[in-house]
């Protein structure tokens, strides 16, 4: 995109703040007053924006391009979202899923699910290093458990969600970990090791909290009935075996053997498409059509009805517009230097280290909130700080964990961005419900706003890496002048 007029297109920060502010009173009353969809909301946000940069200068083609920039971000999240609604698809045609909840009802008491589920979440999004394909498999067959055990939707997502991000901000196999790693020059482990003062303390406070939440359900027999008899239902309506369990181990393994997440979904989903037909005795019609609408079954148990009838390639659609939407909202705010403008203003306000720390990750979050999109959460903030942490004297991975403290974690609070679209699509629970149970997302971004002004865990840049970071500025500066870019 061109630069030029760069004069005439500097924004102050009250315009810049504008669209944001507009999109957020616009949703309020949206979805709060007249419980509406987000998606408009997100339409008049855009439009405001594309009013702004018109205002500042830009040309419609350059606002368009904007946009066009913006969902090319979402594009490799749009495809998984995809993916993972064909996955559901023929996971629940192939009795996949029924055959995962009937051993789970038989497993794990109601008193304990959450903690387990939360913990195996927590193995497997470590193991595959994606919290998307975690809550997309095991999480989908953990809802249809806890449903069965009597426990709140909200309770058993945020337990799953709980889970799944500790082990996707943990793996050195996550896209966001190596991102923000590799955006802030810090070395991967370092950076993984980093993150376990604020993520350790984090799951081990959440699973207190399941297992506390998991109390009540100790002692009910009523639906110590109902788990028995949504055992038997799902005996009579699936084949259950446990060969079909080597499915979702098949994935995990193909995962976690550095198969990138795409072909290994595909693998999975060509595994159920053959169990709906070769065990369960399905129609080739049957099986595509559970692929592109979803699995319908009627079993005349309403529980088991709710949780099977679902799934394909429709069910994510709304998921996927909803993605494309907050995109172009995020890619005005993002390249017409909207998003800089809010950024910079926040630098002003920072006078120390524990300020700096606390401002990178409410930069994060509302990078979550304006743009939508979690890398975004995490590329933006860390272009903006690095130079200040530098100045500072904190080392690297200081920023490093901040990026994902606030930036990876508080994404998923955000209705309209892609991590809060994909939870509600995938799990069928809104952010409402879950919000207040995904506990380890919530105690982080705090256990690290404490790290900062108690100075625990922050760590300086010692005299040697000052001197080394001096070096490596001043042979940039140097390449820069000799290709004429000065």
């Amino acid at each position: 995109m061109e630069q030029n007029q760069n004069q005439k297109k500097q924004l102050s920060f009250w315009r810049a703040l504008l669209p944001l502010v507009v999109m957020i009173i616009v949703m309020i009353f949206t979805v709060v007053k007249l419980e509406q969809g987000p998606h408009i909301p997100l339409i008049v946000g855009t439009t405001t924006a594309a009013l702004v940069a018109w205002r500042a200068g830009y040309s419609w083609k350059q606002i368009e391009e904007m946009m066009y920039k913006g969902i090319r971000l979402a594009l490799p999240a749009v495809v998984i979202i995809i993916l993972v609604g064909l996955t559901i698809g023929s996971w629940m045609g192939g009795g996949i899923v029924a055959t995962m909840i009937y051993y789970g009802l038989q497993i794990i008491t109601p008193s304990w699910f959450l903690v387990a589920i939360c913990l195996i979440c927590s193995i497997v999004s470590l193991a595959i290093g994606s919290s998307w394909s975690t809550m997309g498999t095991i999480g989908v067959a953990g809802m249809g458990i806890g449903l069965s055990m009597g426990i709140p939707a909200g309770m058993i997502a945020g337990a799953i969600i709980s889970g799944a991000y500790f082990g996707d901000k943990m793996s050195p196999l996550s896209d966001t970990t190596n991102l923000a790693a590799g955006l802030t020059g810090t070395d991967l482990f370092d950076h993984i090791k980093h993150m376990l003062y604020t993520t350790v303390p984090g799951l081990a406070i959440a699973l207190a909290v399941y297992a506390f939440l998991g109390n009540r359900f100790a002692t009910n027999h009523i639906e110590a009935v109902e788990i028995i008899q949504t055992a038997k239902v799902l005996q009579e309506s699936f084949l259950i075996t446990p060969w079909l369990l080597l499915v979702p181990l098949a994935v995990i393994v193909l995962v976690a053997t550095k198969v990138p997440a795409i072909p290994a979904l595909i693998i999975g989903i060509l595994l159920g498409f053959l169990a709906q037909i070769g065990v369960q005795g399905g129609s080739i019609v049957g099986a595509i059509e559970a692929l592109q609408s979803g699995f319908t079954i009627a079993t005349g148990n309403e529980m088991v009805d709710a949780l099977f009838n679902g799934g394909g390639l429709d069910s994510m659609m709304y998921t996927v517009s909803m993605t494309i939407v907050a995109m172009t909202f995020g890619g005005i705010l993002e390249f017409s230097g909207m998003l800089k403008v809010l950024m910079t203003q926040l630098l002003k306000v920072v006078k120390s280290s524990a300020s700096l720390i606390i401002s990178t990750i409410g930069a994060c979050f509302l990078t979550n909130a304006s743009c939508s999109e979690q890398y975004i959460s995490i590329v933006v903030p860390s272009r903006m700080f690095s130079k200040a942490y530098k100045e500072k004297g904190l080392h690297s991975k200081n920023l490093s964990r901040a990026l994902e403290d606030g930036g990876t974690l508080t994404s998923v609070f955000i209705p309209w961005n892609t991590c809060g679209v994909f939870i509600f699509g995938t799990l069928g629970v809104s952010v409402v419900q879950y919000g207040p149970y995904a506990i380890l997302n919530l105690l982080i971004p705090f256990i690290s706003i404490l790290y900062a002004i108690t100075g625990f865990t922050i760590v300086k840049l010692t005299e040697q890496e000052k001197n080394e970071l001096e070096l490596e500025e001043e042979t940039e500066e140097q390449e820069k002048v000799s290709l004429g870019m000065n």
